[in-house]
């Protein structure tokens, strides 16, 4: 277990730059697809300087937008004395340091871990969980967190909330504005060069966003399992974690702050239960494998 988890942290940190440069890309070419319909190559320069930010603001900042987005508040040790205690002897059992602590005040039970490294790590939970849970069944949820933090999946599932969301904004952007004719004013040769390009914008538009979110589905799916089986390992006890994910996704609130950029960060969709997840493509596009798959993975013929 210890090789597959020190080998997925290898190639978390692989995959991150490798996003990171295929967003990149994905930019610049609808960028020059931009220019080109428009006209302006000035559009181009703009969305390679907008890359470049955006890429930097990703990797620096991309867990204050989350913890903003959420509307989360430090915790004090004071008032979440229990939460406190939880965490900071899970991180010194996984070896970890202990990651600073948010609570976001929602009813609907749920829980995520962001930051760029476990220097700088954070996990956020909900009121609603801490209502919920019993002490073992958030251990099991504050271990999932962290192995997240330990198996470096924080960073990766950090920046694809602003490249995926900044990509889904372009192509909307696009898409509005090719109502008002953009590339359509030229005749002749230019101008049908012009509309093939044109419909390859909206071609391209369409799909960006459809993409991305796949490769956001994706990852996510994959990293919440491995986090599920890492957490056990802390607590030794894989009852309490599937307990929690049975309280967390019976409940049918739905988060107020629930986003779908930031939704796979969370240990189960801010959007409602996966439990009833069956077709194959329902299973795609979703943001967590279902409670079930999880529940029996983690406990076998005894669940």
């Amino acid at each position: 277990m210890a090789v597959n988890i020190y080998k997925n942290q290898s190639t978390n940190i692989m995959k991150t730059w490798v996003f990171m440069s295929l967003f990149f890309v994905l930019i610049i070419l609808l960028g020059w697809v931009f220019s080109r319909i428009y006209g302006n190559p000035a559009i181009l320069v703009g969305f390679v300087i907008f890359s470049i930010i955006l890429n930097i603001t990703s990797f620096w900042y991309s867990d204050k937008i989350v913890l903003k987005l959420h509307r989360a508040k430090l915790a004090t040790r004071e008032e979440y004395f229990d939460l406190w205690n939880i965490t900071e002897n899970l991180s010194i059992t996984a070896g970890l340091p202990m990651p600073k602590l948010y609570i976001v005040d929602d009813s609907a039970p749920n829980a995520f871990a962001t930051g760029r490294d476990k220097e700088h790590a954070v996990v956020a939970v909900t009121t609603g969980l801490l209502l919920i849970l019993e002490r073992n069944e958030l251990e099991g949820v504050i271990a999932h967190e962290l192995s997240h933090i330990g198996n470096r999946d924080i960073l990766l599932s950090t920046i694809v909330v602003v490249l995926a969301g900044f990509v889904t904004l372009l192509s909307d952007f696009f898409l509005r504005t090719a109502h008002w004719g953009g590339g359509r004013n030229n005749n002749g040769k230019g101008g049908q060069i012009q509309g093939i390009l044109f419909l390859a914008g909206i071609v391209l538009a369409v799909l960006s966003p459809i993409i991305a979110s796949l490769i956001q589905f994706a990852i996510s799916r994959k990293r919440e399992f491995l986090a599920d089986s890492s957490g056990v390992l802390l607590t030794r006890y894989p009852e309490g974690l599937a307990n929690a994910l049975r309280k967390i996704s019976s409940t049918p609130i739905i988060m107020r702050t629930a986003n779908h950029a930031t939704a796979h960060l969370f240990i189960s969709n801010p959007f409602g239960s996966g439990k009833n997840i069956r077709g194959f493509l329902t299973k795609m596009f979703s943001t967590h494998p279902p409670v079930e798959e999880r529940v029996h993975a983690l406990l076998g013929n005894n669940d």
